[in-house]
């Protein structure tokens, strides 16, 4: 079964730009609903990012999200090495402070692509974050992806395919 790993911008850009959670409740019944079936899920960094806020997200995952909907990034470790080693050859393009931020603990997005990179043809990653291979002070997820072979969308192509409305 191929599962979509959200990332926190899927979340974060929902509550306070796109669907705020007082007004679009079809959305957030239908991420409930998806996060249940187990369609989405996503990783502990995430949560991590999230949980890292007091605010009314907080609140929603904690009422609404499955118990295991972050999954343990420990076990991505070796896929998480291939990231680390994509991004430092990289050095020559990317400025000091992006591959220093791309790398940090705890920052969620060289994990989520380890996640998704550990089950590569059941996975895939579901960012707000567009490809621009020209930027050099920002590694975006979608550049690490493309390079190995690694799915994403962004929220909307998520929901088609699925085949899901709200």
């Amino acid at each position: 079964m191929s599962v979509f790993i959200i990332d926190s911008n899927f979340l974060i850009e929902a509550h306070r730009k796109t669907y705020p959670l007082d007004i679009a409740h079809g959305f957030w019944n239908k991420v409930k609903q998806l996060a249940i079936e187990e369609k989405i899920i996503s990783i502990d960094k995430v949560k991590n990012e999230i949980y890292g806020n007091e605010d009314d997200l907080k609140n929603w995952c904690i009422a609404n999200l499955p118990n295991n909907f972050f999954k343990d990034t420990s076990v991505v470790l070796s896929q998480y090495s291939i990231i680390a080693n994509w991004a430092a050859n990289r050095s020559s393009h990317y400025m000091p402070k992006a591959l220093t931020e791309f790398l940090s603990y705890g920052v969620a997005d060289a994990y989520i692509i380890a996640f998704a990179l550990a089950d590569n043809t059941n996975r895939t990653v579901v960012t707000q974050e567009v490809s621009d291979p020209r930027c050099r002070n920002r590694i975006k997820i979608p550049e690490p992806c493309i390079a190995l072979s690694v799915g994403y969308c962004n929220t909307i192509e998520m929901f088609r395919r699925l085949g899901e409305t709200f």
